[in-house]
């Protein structure tokens, strides 16, 4: 194993990427869902069925993304199966730059983020990336040095919190939501739709004909984020909301695991060791982001990405709002004149309503220095 030692150049990375020098660098995060089995096993090559809004396959023999109708290359029952999502039409599509656009709009919206005096971190040692595997712990110290506990009495942190002792991390055991842990997910949507971060983001997402009404975009919200599928042994025992904010466990590695106040919470416990980091992000003022190696109670995550200090309704928008747009693909934003790329992926293997997909996880790819 490597010695630690702290980093003062900048960081490579083996990963291809947008020729565009304008383009974010891309960090390492590897996420077990980029080996999720597509969805054209599970259904008929020349159908769309399970496949609307998939990302573009050229080994494919038609199509049903969102830009297939300009192409005229997307499959006969495209229109029928997909086009009354009002997501797949030419007209429709969501630039780069509307996105960008938003984005800085819902940076600019988090009231409720925290200010620099209410975190403080102690990100000690980085490493180069291709030392991520060797599972070396280069912090002696936590990496949450003092976290403002009064923020987690704002509506949307309580009621977020309250929905992260809902879930056992095990892949492969099924998930039961009593009456209660139901009440929860409503009483959390409930919350982040009365911010102004969500408020912005709804009013872009029916301007884009996305949603007819507030209504259907939370009623949607909770199905693709709380809705339960199979990780392991055909059990209901995951949902996109698990993965991403609470963390889970499969084949012996941790998975998911990208939020900073359950990061906090679980180091709090003794139950997280901070080991390095590979990436801090550019920015001097909350929101920031933090690529991390960790252990989490014995199991170890080789690379975590994650933004520190941002509001629990910051971090749902942004990754729904490139999950709507970018399913299944990297999804350029803005954060404060930064450059900030996310990436999405479907769960494929089951969908909701007439054929919508589950989120499997998302999480920060890239950004700049």
């Amino acid at each position: 194993m490597r010695a630690c030692v702290p980093l003062i150049v900048a960081m490579l990375c083996s990963l291809a990427w947008a020729e565009d020098p304008n383009e974010p660098e891309p960090f390492l995060e590897l996420e077990e869902e980029t080996e999720a089995p597509s969805s054209h096993l599970y259904s008929a090559p020349s159908s769309c069925r399970d496949r609307c809004q998939e990302a573009f396959d050229r080994h494919q023999p038609c199509h049903c993304d969102a830009r297939c109708p300009e192409f005229g290359n997307c499959c006969k029952d495209f229109e029928s199966l997909c086009g009354h999502e009002g997501f797949s039409y030419s007209s429709d599509a969501i630039t780069k730059e509307e996105l960008q656009s938003i984005s800085e709009k819902i940076y600019r919206a988090d009231t409720n983020k925290a200010q620099k005096e209410d975190v403080i971190i102690n990100s000690q040692n980085r490493i180069s990336p291709s030392e991520t595997r060797d599972q070396v712990d280069c912090c002696p110290e936590p990496l949450f040095t003092y976290v403002n506990e009064k923020l987690f009495s704002k509506p949307t942190y309580a009621a977020f919190i309250n929905l992260l002792n809902n879930y056992q991390r095990a892949t492969g055991r099924g998930e039961h939501f009593s009456a209660q842990q139901l009440a929860e997910q409503d009483a959390f949507l409930r919350e982040v739709m009365k911010t102004a971060v969500m408020k912005e983001l709804y009013a872009f997402l029916h301007h884009q004909n996305r949603y007819s009404s507030e209504q259907e975009f939370v009623s949607d919200l909770k199905n693709m984020w709380f809705g339960l599928y199979s990780r392991g042994n055909g059990e209901e025992d995951s949902s996109g909301f698990e993965h991403v904010f609470s963390g889970e466990v499969k084949k012996g590695k941790v998975t998911g695991f990208h939020n900073w106040i359950r990061f906090y919470m679980q180091e709090k416990e003794g139950l997280v060791d901070y080991y390095s980091h590979i990436y801090d992000g550019p920015w001097d003022s909350y929101p920031d982001v933090l690529a991390m190696q960790f252990n989490w109670d014995g199991y170890y995550k080789e690379v975590g990405s994650a933004f520190i200090g941002s509001s629990p309704e910051f971090e749902f928008a942004l990754y729904s709002l490139c999950f709507i747009a970018r399913p299944g693909k990297v999804c350029q934003l803005s954060l404060g004149g930064y450059p900030l790329a996310i990436q999405t992926y479907t769960w494929d293997k089951s969908t909701y309503g007439n054929g919508k997909k589950y989120i499997a996880t998302a999480y920060v790819v890239s950004s700049t220095q």
